[in-house]
Parts: structure tokens; sequence; C-alpha cells
């Protein structure tokens, strides 16, 4: 219980200098907002107006504690170029792309952990040049090129879907899941194979240990070893990776979007850019902080729940 309250506490200060350090940037590069929103023509009687609502004619540390509890309560600002709350902009957004990166998260873990096990079962067999081959052209294939390749084939000449008509989830639940689920494969295939890649690595590294020799010395089957025995031993880093993984593909999922067409926030992050939206930018940036260190907590948490001996700063 310790660890897990140092862990919560470690991530709720980090969120908190995050959010200082993004707002502060922002704040610094976005210059008048006021300006910004009602344009060049406005006159200074209509931005004071503007500044005094928005509370931007309070002291910085102010308008950072104000814009920290709004972010709480989900308040999270005006946009500038949609005039609308920037809560009620991102949440159907931030929800397509949840559900892509969770699918994409559990194709990783379905195909990972058994091709992992397959390939360090049969490590120095005829075909280990094979599975190699395979796995190095899987990991240096870029996303977006996936994305590509998938979106014509399965889209234009196998017909399964059609490219950039993504059908909202409200509407057409099942249609909208069968359109992520493509560019969650475009996601998952490269993480599938460096998760393979360090999956087996770290197996057979574990096999050459003595009380693999000794289990299998004593007539216990190697495939019974390596699921009941290694696979367990060799969790703590599989998992530490995956809690990698979990954080990574939100990023992947911001070109795929672009390519599929889908509405998410990742599209919505690289739209706000272009469009020096700074209050969407702001918010996004620290939602993605926060799914990026939440991540990694959770990994930590499981870590320790396997291994007790783990604190954090590493093995006691």
């Amino acid at each position: 219980m310790k660890y897990a309250a140092r862990r919560i506490l470690a991530l709720f200060i980090t969120m908190i200098l995050v959010s200082f350090l993004t707002f502060a940037a922002f704040h610094i590069i976005s210059g008048d907002p006021a300006r910004a929103i009602l344009g060049m023509n406005a006159t200074e009687t209509q931005l004071e107006l503007l500044r005094h609502e928005l509370g931007l004619d309070k002291p910085f540390i102010v308008q950072y504690f104000n814009w920290l509890l709004g972010f709480f309560s989900g308040n999270l600002g005006i946009s500038y170029s949609y005039r609308q709350p920037v809560a009620a902009l991102i949440i159907p957004k931030l929800k397509v792309t949840l559900v892509t990166v969770l699918i994409s998260f559990v194709i990783i873990v379905i195909c990972s952990l058994p091709l992992g096990l397959r390939a360090a079962q049969k490590s120095g067999s005829r075909l280990e040049w094979l599975r190699t081959t395979i796995n190095q052209l899987c990991m240096a294939v870029p996303a977006f090129f996936l994305s590509i390749l998938v979106s014509y084939v399965f889209g234009i000449v196998l017909k399964f879907f059609t490219p950039g008509d993504f059908p909202r989830m409200e509407h057409n639940l099942l249609g909208a899941l069968c359109y992520l689920f493509f560019a969650a494969v475009c996601i998952a295939i490269p993480r599938i194979a460096m998760a393979v890649r360090m999956l087996k690595s770290t197996l057979v590294e574990e096999m050459e240990k003595d009380y693999v020799r000794t289990a299998i010395s004593r007539g216990n089957d190697r495939t019974e070893v390596l699921k009941k025995h290694v696979l367990k031993n060799s969790l703590v880093p599989t998992i530490t990776f995956l809690g990698q993984t979990m954080a990574e593909i939100v990023g992947g999922s911001i070109v795929v979007e672009q390519v599929f067409g889908i509405p998410g926030m990742g599209r919505f992050l690289v739209a706000s850019i272009s469009n020096r939206d700074y209050p969407v930018v702001e918010a996004l940036v620290v939602i993605l902080a926060f799914w990026v260190i939440l991540s990694g907590t959770i990994a930590d948490l499981i870590n320790q729940k396997i291994d007790p001996r783990l604190k954090l700063g590493g093995r006691e």
C-alpha cells in the first residue's frame, strides 16, 4: 500500500508540474487571447470586457489556479476557432481515440504473448532467420505506410470499409468499431514485432538460468517449464514494455487517424496546432501527458504486485 500511495503521489505531483509548464508556455506564446477571439477590428472596450470575462486581467498565478480548477471540473476554456467550450469539442474525439487505442492494445497483447513464447521455444531452429526477417520487417514499416496499404487493399479493393467515411458511433456502433479495427491493426503491427523481440530475448535469457536447466534435467517438459516458470519470471520487463507501448500508441494514432480520416484526438490536435487554437492544444497536451504518466504508473503497480521487492528506486 505504501508503494501504491507513493506512486499515486508521484503521478499527482508530476501532473501538476506538467500542467504548470504547459499553461506557462502557452500563456507566453498565445499573445492576446481576447484579440485572437474578437479579431483585429475589436475596440479596446470590447477587448477589456472579454479579458475580464475570461479572467485574463488577473495575475498569472491566479489564472493558472483558475484554469487548473476548471480542468478538474471539466471547464477547459473557450476554443478560439470554434467559439465553443473546449471540453465539448474534445470529449467526442477523445472517445474515438480511446476506443482505437484500446483495440490496438488488446491486439498487441493477444498476438505478442503467444508469438513471443513460440519464438523463444523455437529459438535456434532452422527457420529462425525467417522469423527474424519477418519481425524486423514489421518493426521497420511505418504505421502511416501500413495505413495507406490497408486502406487501399481492404477499403478500395475488397471494400470492407469506405476510406475517409467514418460512421458515427452514435448511429452505427458496429460499423465504427469495424472501421477503427483496421486503424488499430496498423498501429499494432510494429508494436507487436517489438514486443515479440523483447519477450523472446527475455525468455531466452531466463531459459539459460540454473533453475531452468535443473527442472529440464529432472525430466520436466521444456514447454511446460517455459510456460509455468520462465514466463512468470519474465513478466516484470514484459509488463513494463507493455506500459510503455500503451503510452506510445496514442502518439501513433495521430498519424493513422490522419490517413484513415478518423475524427479522433490526434487529428484534432494537428488541426488545432495549424489554427493556433491554443486552449484546445493546451488541454490536449495535458491529457496526453496524463495518459503517458498513468500508463507507466499502472505498469509499475502491476509489477510491484507481481514482485513485492520492487520499490520506487528499484529492487531492495
